[in-house]
């Protein structure tokens, strides 16, 4: 019988490369996690604490870092 040639399956992208996709979707979460709450119970009520600035600067940052971590983490070589 002939020997087949059988190859190991690899991965899109190398360790670093996950590595750093799961820092970039750490910002991404906490981005949103910053942005919820701050809403009223009752509808007749307004709630000021939806402009403090952790919802209106923080959160949207850490959401545009954390897209950035993962267009550089999917654009690094993964040889290196």
């Amino acid at each position: 019988m002939e020997k087949e040639n059988i190859q190991q399956p690899t991965f899109l992208f190398g360790k670093r490369n996950y590595i750093i996709m799961i820092v970039g979707l750490i910002f991404i979460t906490l981005g949103f996690v910053f942005m919820s709450g701050g809403g009223s119970d009752n509808p007749e009520v307004f709630n000021n604490e939806i402009y403090n600035w952790q919802r209106i600067r923080l959160a949207p940052t850490l959401v545009i870092i954390g897209l950035g971590i993962e267009i550089y983490a999917i654009l690094a070589n993964p040889k290196k």
